[in-house]
């Protein structure tokens, strides 16, 4: 469960009114010089049909970012609908994420010949307390959401622009968490999506001993990275195992994808990877960790 008000500071205000459209959110996330994103991730390859592409929000550093998890599901359902059904249902897998959304009576959507998804949703979806920074965040983890989940199933062109409508119960114009105003055709917004994120291995995954295959993305292609495994006991302390660089894709194809493979005998670990800062190399930002045992 969420706490009854989530805040978030250190961003830029939006406009007096405290609304702003879907389609234009305000820019929450300034680019320092150290090299933070300020694209989108590109739209996801296809997938196996019971495995949905889930967005969640989560903390990194002093901000606040989009993550991804692959969730199983049913294949016989509508894609979409069963993406977002899980990211407002359900909670993610790892529990350094969270979402501030509820379960809806009503949910529905559809794809138009235009690459346009429409979502149609009851209010009760929206029963949390956010802030308008939160609020943006939210109703972009539906928009990233939706459109991973077509995507990778291959129902829309993820080589144009794709959009998503929301309706609330069937009407334009509704004031999502009394901040973001709905029903304007709305994109993938840049900055929102975690800089380092770790695809695999995922949250409380269990892996063979061996070697063990480590991957994830980076929104800024060609980006230093560190990474690092640490070893948990059985009271959950953690110490240093192996520690590495890598460096992300700067190919246009394979963007700022990394990979790495380490050897591990069986236990529990823990993997984190960060970004260097450009300027102080010691210095580690945007850390993301996931936790897995070896068998």
């Amino acid at each position: 469960m969420l706490p009854a008000t989530l805040v978030l500071s250190g961003c830029v205000a939006t406009q007096q009114d405290g609304i702003t459209n879907s389609s234009s959110p305000s820019e929450l996330i300034p680019a320092p010089a150290s090299g933070a994103p300020t694209t989108s991730a590109p739209l996801e390859t296809a997938q196996a049909a019971n495995k949905a592409p889930v967005y969640w929000i989560g903390r990194s550093n002093d901000n606040v970012f989009l993550y991804r998890e692959f969730r199983d599901v049913p294949e016989q359902d509508n894609p979409v609908t069963l993406a977002l059904r899980v990211m407002m249902s359900q909670k993610p897998l790892d529990p350094d994420f969270f979402t501030p959304w509820q379960n809806p009576k009503k949910l529905a959507t559809s794809i138009s010949g235009k690459n346009v998804i429409t979502v149609d949703v009851s209010n009760d979806a929206f029963n949390s307390n956010l802030d308008a920074a939160m609020a943006e965040r939210a109703i972009q983890q539906l928009v990233y959401t939706a459109t991973a989940a077509a995507a990778s199933t291959g129902l829309i062109d993820s080589g144009q622009q794709v959009q998503v409508v929301v309706l609330v119960d069937g009407h334009t114009d509704y004031v999502a968490f009394d901040h973001v105003r709905l029903g304007a055709p709305t994109s993938r917004s840049a900055g929102m999506v975690a800089p380092v994120w770790i695809v695999d291995p995922q949250e409380g995954t269990s892996v063979a001993d061996g070697s063990v295959k480590i991957s994830g993305r980076s929104t800024v292609p060609g980006a230093k990275l560190r990474w690092e495994v640490l070893k948990v006991d059985a009271d959950n302390a953690k110490t240093a195992y192996l520690t590495g660089s890598a460096t992300a894709s700067a190919d246009a194809a394979k963007y700022g994808l990394f990979a790495l493979s380490v050897n591990l005998g069986p236990g529990r670990y823990e993997v984190r990877v960060s970004q260097l800062d450009q300027t102080d190399s010691n210095k580690e930002l945007y850390v993301d960790t996931r936790g897995f045992t070896v068998n």
